[in-house]
């Protein structure tokens, strides 16, 4: 949690979230392995992967899961025996046999507008408290709106892949642009203010990308990583950038660097929010690597300091 980095959440096989106070638990396991959350939060029916919790309301947390829903949790609320149940469930309702034509139109609207499958990813925004977004395997990106009157209509959809979508991260300098990555291998940028149409589409990756995430001390920065092992940097300042053709042959002018280090899957990497350019990344072969690119990649050989050896950029680890 934001506000209390000793409060962790976790998703578990049996559909709940569980959270964690570290202060409360040794540092080492206990000897029968038993696993004592300090809450669990109840809401999904299956399990998941995505989770966020929300900077600006302490406790917050969203959760979306296999079961085609996204859950809201106040972990501030009382819980009983440490269970709290979901605050807020956004899904479409279901139809019964003895609807009318006019509810089961205005429920097959919703469904249009909604995720019909697994949902991969969920994030709060991070200028405005009441805007989540989420994606999932219907290749769509959501939109929602915490004051919005029905939790079944986000407040913007759109088709953003050709495969299923498993991740999503808001930029936090610029409150219009969100990036997406799926299994069609292509990380997307998108505008809020016209979502429709991609912004650009970064595509470099070999395999599908299962995360993103902005560099949280520079606008134009997101790195990307993917089943094919490698983490890929990309500066979206240089996006159409002339090339000479041994440089296209390495990638698009926007792709910075790749980190080839891991030497399996590369499940999530994290940037570091007091060092620019230090990231910490770690692989399904349980190997954590913390790293950072050469200062000549990301600086102009005339931005370099007077007498320090400038060495050819190079796209490689």
């Amino acid at each position: 949690m934001p506000q209390n980095p000793f409060i962790i959440a976790t998703k578990t096989v049996n559909a709940e979230v569980y959270v964690f106070d570290y202060s409360k638990h040794p540092s080492k396991p206990p000897m029968d392995g038993a696993c004592s959350p300090d809450l669990r939060l109840k809401g999904h029916n299956s399990e998941g992967y995505g989770l966020s919790w929300s900077i600006f309301k302490p406790g917050h947390l969203l959760s979306g899961s296999d079961d085609a829903q996204i859950c809201l949790w106040d972990i501030n609320a009382t819980p009983k025996n440490k269970i709290i149940d979901a605050q807020q469930i956004f899904k479409v309702s279901n139809v019964h046999q003895s609807s009318s034509l006019h509810e089961i139109f205005h429920f097959i609207i919703a469904l249009d507008n909604c995720h019909d499958g697994v949902v991969e990813d969920v994030a709060w925004h991070l200028r405005h408290e009441y805007l989540f977004g989420s994606v999932g395997d219907d290749h769509h990106l959501l939109i929602w709106d915490l004051r919005a009157p029905s939790p079944t209509k986000p407040i913007q959809s759109v088709v953003a892949h050709q495969g299923e979508v498993n991740c999503l991260a808001f930029n936090p300098f610029n409150e219009w642009v969100v990036a997406t990555g799926s299994t069609d291998k292509t990380v997307k940028l998108f505008d809020l203010r016209k979502i429709s149409t991609a912004l650009h589409t970064l595509d470099c990756h070999k395999e599908e990308v299962f995360q993103v995430g902005w560099n949280p001390k520079n606008e134009t920065i997101l790195g990307s990583c993917c089943l094919g092992r490698r983490l890929m940097v990309w500066d979206l300042s240089r996006i159409d950038e002339e090339q000479t053709p041994e440089d296209a042959e390495d990638g698009p002018p926007e792709l910075l660097f790749i980190h080839g280090g891991h030497t399996s899957k590369v499940s999530d990497f994290s940037w570091n929010p007091s060092e620019e350019w230090v990231v910490a990344s770690v692989a399904e072969d349980n190997i954590l690597q913390v790293w950072q690119m050469a200062e000549n990649i990301y600086h102009d050989e005339d931005d370099l300091p007077t007498g320090e050896p400038a060495s050819t950029p190079t796209k490689g680890p």
